[in-house]
């Protein structure tokens, strides 16, 4: 399954996979979604290092995305991945409040052990919950700017 998030925190596209490929056979494909769903590549991308590999940098890079940083850059040059070290911190850091959120997913929302049995009825179940969860992020943000302000 491959999760793709944005800086609010919103869920913005979950693939179920039929079996379980290799992380490094999905990021150009996971690029290539973002830029069918929403119009445009990302500007930036923080994937996981089961994700990196020298050609997977190079296509993402060539498809119009400029930043793009593995937590483990295994057999990629760090100085290929982001034009600048700060760039880098800030990818790097974005994907672990991914973590997190991948967790609060687990805890919350019951993808520590889907019951659902068969790949229709378990990618329904990651959707639904997808959903839900995307719906609290919304309900928390607008609560937060509508409460009052302590004196």
């Amino acid at each position: 399954m491959t999760l793709s998030t944005g800086r609010s925190g919103l869920v913005l596209d979950v693939v179920v996979e039929d079996g379980n490929p290799a992380d490094s056979t999905l990021a150009i494909r996971s690029a290539a979604r973002h830029t069918a769903l929403f119009g445009n590549p990302p500007e930036r991308a923080a994937f996981d290092g089961g994700f990196a590999s020298k050609n997977n940098l190079q296509e993402i890079k060539k498809a119009g995305t400029a930043e793009v940083c593995f937590s483990k850059p295994a057999g990629v040059p760090i100085e290929e991945m982001t034009t600048t070290s700060r760039i880098r911190r800030t990818l790097k850091r974005f994907r672990a409040g991914i973590e997190a959120g991948i967790s609060f997913l687990k805890r919350s929302f019951g993808w520590r052990r889907v019951t659902w049995s068969g790949l229709q009825h378990f990618a329904a179940y990651v959707w639904s919950s997808a959903v839900a969860h995307n719906l609290l992020v919304v309900a928390r943000a607008v609560l937060a700017r509508t409460r009052p302000k302590p004196a």
